[in-house]
């Protein structure tokens, strides 16, 4: 069976609409978080990393995008690049190509604005009908799908913090099983005013002052010989995924440490050829205890950060997939070179770990 790769990718961040602000932005160190306009977003933060001037009718298009919530059209946008950059060819047999979108819970503002809407309006359901699908959590996968003609399996995956990782790690079961030829895989998180209070309220008083981000990122699965055969460079082999689960915060060190271990021992990637390292990083006690995890399982290894989270904000459910490509932008055009190694990481606040290995492809 010919190994899995990942042979293209798409960002939506706070960089900008496309991969080449995000790697020009991320390879410069630059920081994407800005003041925020307090009358536009109302809320406890002040800053934040945005997506600059996005609407869904400046990228999507006005025609049918009048109710389309700021997520989907986020997501909508970065499949859309994907499926531009990769020809006409990806989707000439668009039953075997699958999706598969992580989210945060789809669209918190959506939610509570319609739920608002049902409560103070005249009548229960004296409420926009058109905006209900925004409330439900498959929206942005589904409406990804619909827009780009995707007829293959469509899944939505919400896992926290972890939800890239999870959905990179469903990807790879769904394209084995043999339900699909090629899987884009991703994930999607928005700003909000309602997201940035439930954030807010459920972080530790220490922790309130980092902003929060947004943006998606997601990338094109497939055989090796597919992306050869359709001239595309294999730029990371997709190696392992692991995931554990912690129940004091100060078994989490011990937790990654186990889940890198065996995840690198499943990829047959010795610790020093870990070249490249994108840790979550999320909130200052559990990045101390995910730095240190890592160190355990690599050792004497001295590999390059990678991190996102200072320069991009908070971005949720996207925080793994814009780990992810950190490490594909960092690695260059060419991708990991053989024999290199990457390893994502991430310490969720809800008591669970997990990684992924990667490693450097054929080039021939």
């Amino acid at each position: 069976m010919s190994e899995l790769v990942l042979s293209a990718w798409s960002v939506v961040s706070p960089y900008g609409v496309g991969s080449e602000p995000f790697g020009a932005g991320f390879g410069g160190g630059t920081s994407a978080v800005g003041a925020l306009d307090r009358d536009a977003w109302p809320g406890p933060f002040d800053r934040c990393g945005l997506v600059p001037d996005f609407t869904a009718a400046e990228y999507v298009g006005k025609k049918g995008t009048r109710t389309m919530d700021r997520v989907t059209a986020i997501a909508v946008t970065a499949v859309g690049r994907l499926l531009a950059s990769c020809g006409d060819d990806l989707t000439a047999r668009p039953e075997q190509i699958g999706l598969v979108l992580g989210t945060g819970s789809g669209s918190v503002q959506s939610i509570m604005d319609f739920t608002r809407d049902s409560l103070v309006g005249e009548r229960p359901y004296h409420v926009d009908p058109a905006r209900f699908p925004n409330t439900v959590m498959n929206r942005a996968a589904g409406q990804s799908a619909i827009w780009h003609g995707i007829k293959g399996p469509n899944t939505t995956v919400a896992g926290g913090r972890l939800t890239g990782l999870l959905a990179l790690s469903y990807a790879v079961r769904l394209h084995r099983g043999g339900h699909c030829e090629r899987v884009l895989c991703g994930a999607a998180e928005e700003y909000s005013t309602q997201r940035a209070w439930l954030e807010w309220h459920g972080r530790a008083p220490e922790e309130r002052e980092t902003p929060l981000g947004e943006g998606a990122a997601v990338f094109l699965m497939e055989r090796a010989s597919d992306a050869h055969a359709a001239g595309r460079t294999p730029l990371a082999r997709v190696l392992a995924t692991r995931f554990r689960a912690y129940a004091e915060r100060a078994e989490a060190q011990k937790a990654l440490a186990e889940c890198v271990g065996s995840a690198l021992d499943r990829a047959g990637v010795a610790p020093e050829s870990v070249r490249l390292v994108a840790p979550l990083g999320a909130g200052a006690e559990l990045a101390a205890l995910e730095d240190a995890g890592i160190k355990d399982a690599l050792g004497t290894a001295d590999p390059e950060w990678l991190r996102c989270r200072p320069l991009l904000g908070d971005t949720s459910a996207a925080s793994n997939s814009l780990q992810l490509a950190a490490v594909l932008a960092t690695a260059g055009a060419s991708g990991l070179a053989p024999g290199e190694a990457a390893l994502v990481t991430g310490v969720d606040r809800d008591g669970t770990v997990g990684c992924a290995v990667l490693g450097g492809a054929d080039r021939g």
